[in-house]
């Protein structure tokens, strides 16, 4: 099957081809950064709108890219959630009117399922069973992965996630936005030795994680310390050793548990250089293979759908005509898919 995907979700336009013979055909993506930089982060009706915009163009150029027509086309998935409504509703309304006007299948992704799956994208990939961490703006969760659709929640967040505190601290310390990846590149010219912050809930024996009191660690830091390019340096570094720290404590008790040998990471934070750096040398310390997307599909992008979206048509999976968005799907809810009748 030939399968577009359509990734609206949030601030980021992604349109792909995936053949389930050859792989990944094409991609593109659209973001929305300069659109919401003078707010300070998303506007969800400016996202919509600019969803509506840049859907048909980019669709068309993919398409081109990849040699192919909308009739060459076998279905189409798209994001249903989570994320945010307007966004959704926007993908999902285009997916199925392309859909019904080729009569082919349109079928709702997760967004996360796209996410996990997005490491088989490359080569090599890793095959089932294995240990996921997927870790982004939204969401910072340990799952036990036997199968497509077949996920158990080890481990969830009770706050911020670790990309949201990353955010956030960033704009403590001025960085503007978006912040993560601004924080990072700070971090590099940070000293790991003059500060050190709490490793938040590693002194308890669940998986769960919570990162708000560290970023109100980084607020009582810098009100204590005053301003300064070298301290804000210091901080950014202190902060991302002790996020990628308990990310690896929290890896290496959930691969304790499940006695898995491969571990996915996936998620914006994923493509944070640190965190990949540590988990390698942690993994291979234990003789756990790690698996990681490309940093371009770590984010939001078309392709991860595409490819979650073909997996499930390919088993049989289908669904009606109605429109559908949900912004507040759980990854846990997903079942193995079932040959429709």
């Amino acid at each position: 099957m030939r399968v577009l995907g359509i990734e609206t979700s949030c601030d980021e336009t992604g349109i792909a081809v995936y053949d389930t013979e050859r792989g990944l055909l094409g991609h593109a993506l659209h973001t929305q950064i300069p659109l919401h930089q003078a707010y300070g982060g998303v506007v969800p009706e400016l996202a919509s709108r600019d969803h509506i915009q840049r859907l048909l163009p980019l669709t068309e150029r993919v398409l081109s890219q990849c040699a192919l027509t909308r009739r060459d086309l076998d279905g189409i998935a798209y994001t249903e959630g989570p994320g945010l409504i307007g966004a959704l509703l926007t993908g999902a309304t285009f997916a199925k009117t392309l859909a019904w006007s080729l009569q082919i299948p349109a079928l709702g992704v997760h967004h996360l399922e796209g996410h996990l799956l997005a490491p088989l994208l490359e080569d090599p990939a890793p095959s089932f069973p294995f240990l996921a961490l997927i870790v982004s703006g939204g969401h910072t969760l340990l799952m036990d992965v036997r199968g497509l659709g077949q996920y158990q929640l080890l481990g969830d967040t009770l706050d911020d996630a670790a990309g949201e505190a990353f955010d956030k601290t960033a704009k403590l310390l001025g960085l503007g936005y978006p912040g993560g990846p601004a924080l990072a590149r700070l971090a590099e010219t940070g000293d790991p030795t003059r500060m050190r912050f709490a490793r938040p809930m590693t002194d308890r024996p669940t998986l769960d994680f919570s990162f708000s009191g560290l970023k109100t660690q980084v607020l009582l830091k810098v009100q204590a310390q005053g301003e300064g390019r070298e301290q804000d340096a210091n901080i950014a570094r202190a902060f991302e050793e002790a996020v990628v720290d308990t990310l690896i404590w929290k890896c290496d008790r959930a691969l304790d548990q499940t006695a898995r040998e491969r571990l996915v990471v996936a998620g914006g934070v994923g493509a944070n250089r640190r965190l990949r750096e540590r988990l390698v040398a942690a993994t291979t310390a234990r003789g756990v293979q790690v698996y990681f997307p490309r940093t371009e599909f770590c984010t939001d992008n078309g392709a991860m759908i595409a490819l979650a979206g073909a997996l499930r048509l390919v088993a049989g999976e289908r669904e009606d005509a109605i429109i559908r968005a949900n912004p507040r799907r759980e990854l846990a809810e997903l079942t193995a898919p079932v040959e429709s009748p």
